[in-house]
């Protein structure tokens, strides 16, 4: 089937959600709990459905694992242009280039699961947990707002890390997960991608786009095009295939993640252009995503 199709149902969610969100159905206090709900409950269920029974090859993953650091590095290296280039302020060139390097999660196992069903989200969750603190420390250390402590701290706290690593001891350990609890958790699981979707769509904002429209192409364009075609050639480099090249190119594809925004933000870096390169790169993403499946996948 044609990625267009397949990836138009998780682009309508987040167009739905986008709608929602103005249309003032639901108060703005809702989106705020429900993004919180999505991003701490809901998600570590699905990566821990994901990966707690998956057959899991370790030492295969490894070639897909340096080709997610190699092209993640290279997009945080070719991004940090950006500040001389267009003359940034520290605070919103930290904030800004977040864009060139860093993931949405929730479009990546939507996207796994259209594509490769519940092995693809279980492989990619293996990339997104190796990559998730590599993007985190880049960002961290690039808004330079807090200590060393703050930095373990945002680590520490952040529930991609905690399902995927509560997933990973299980399957591991072999200790049976309670049928009862499983099914409670694969019916939380069920809800996370959809919901997820609908919170990406609700948080789109367009402030800073004039004011910024340079940088921001240029960060989107890092991510959206460049980044996906340094991944075919560590895809090549490495030869993965199966499974493993389809999350690593995929990984590759991904619009920003809206975490960036809420980094931003708590580190004081200029959170309007992080909610620009958000907006910018998942509605690029609408166009881009599909187009570089069809060429590459």
């Amino acid at each position: 089937m044609n990625p267009a199709l397949i990836l138009l149902p998780d682009f309508l969610l987040i167009l739905s959600g986008f709608a929602l969100r103005r249309s003032g159905m639901l108060s703005p206090a809702f989106w705020a709990e429900a993004e919180k709900f999505v991003y701490f409950i809901l998600f570590p269920a699905l990566l821990f459905r994901a990966l707690a029974r998956a057959e899991l090859d370790f030492a295969a993953s490894l070639p897909m694992l340096a080709s997610g650091l190699l092209f993640t590095g290279a997009g945080f290296l070719l991004g940090c242009a950006a500040r001389p280039l267009f003359r940034l302020p520290q605070a919103s060139f930290a904030a800004g280039n977040q864009g060139a390097y860093r993931f949405n999660t929730y479009v990546a196992f939507a996207v796994m699961g259209s594509l490769a069903g519940t092995p693809g989200i279980a492989v990619i969750a293996l990339l997104c947990g190796a990559m998730v603190p590599v993007v985190n420390l880049m960002a961290v250390w690039q808004l330079s707002q807090t200590s060393q402590q703050g930095m373990l701290y945002e680590l520490a706290r952040n529930p991609i890390i905690w399902g995927i690593s509560s997933g990973l001891a299980a399957n591991v350990s072999g200790l049976p997960v309670p049928q009862p609890l499983f099914a409670a958790i694969d019916h939380l699981a069920a809800a996370a991608l959809p919901l997820g979707l609908i919170t990406v769509g609700a948080g789109l904002r367009f402030s800073s786009l004039a004011s910024h429209y340079a940088p921001l192409l240029y960060w989107n364009g890092i991510k959206l095009l460049l980044l996906p075609l340094i991944a075919v050639a560590t895809v090549q480099l490495f030869g993965l295939s199966g499974v493993y090249r389809q999350a690593t190119l995929v990984m590759s594809m991904l619009p920003t993640a809206t975490s960036a925004y809420i980094l931003a933000v708590r580190m004081r870096g200029d959170g309007e252009l992080a909610a620009a390169v958000v907006t910018t790169s998942t509605l690029a993403a609408m166009l881009s995503l599909p187009l570089m499946l069809s060429l590459l996948y």
